[in-house]
């Protein structure tokens, strides 16, 4: 079976308090957490820097930069690896904390129907929007990753 012109691969990944819908071409690698090395002066969303692949990537609660969840879930943590997008040669990753692994999914124009094009106000959400009848955000992730360069360049 082959993908029609208007259906795009996405994952659906689980974080405390929602889900989060990614482009499938953009995540890199589903990892198990291990305990980040802190970053002194961080703010509480990043959690620190995960080792992957001969990088130190910073690892972020999507979670707690979003205000979705008071706090992260540890219980089955997994750590999603994605590429970035806004081309900063000294951090070419970013990793999202998530519970459990992703679900694979097709996404057509009739499967995805926006139910707030703001994010909500939201920091680092682009739209929230419904997947099948199941609600999901869909991570603004240049902004994300700008937040996070911010925030390493403030720490250091």
């Amino acid at each position: 079976m082959t993908d029609s012109p208007h259906e795009i691969r996405g994952l659906m990944i689980t974080v405390a308090g929602g889900r989060l819908l990614l482009p499938n071409t953009n995540v890199s690698e589903i990892i198990t957490a291990a305990v980040p090395e802190p970053i002194e002066g961080a703010p509480p969303w990043l959690l620190g820097r995960v080792r992957w692949r001969g990088w130190r990537v910073p690892l972020v609660s999507f979670s707690l930069l979003s205000g979705i969840a008071p706090r992260d879930g540890a219980l089955n943590a997994k750590v999603t690896v994605l590429k970035g997008l806004t081309g900063q040669p000294r951090m070419p990753y970013i990793a999202l904390l998530c519970l459990g692994f992703p679900r694979l999914t097709t996404l057509s124009p009739d499967l995805l129907i926006p139910t707030s094009e703001d994010g909500e106000g939201r920091a680092g959400v682009r739209m929230t929007v419904l997947v099948r009848e199941d609600p999901a955000f869909i991570p603004d992730l240049p902004a994300i990753e700008a937040m996070t360069a911010q925030a390493l360049a403030v720490a250091a």
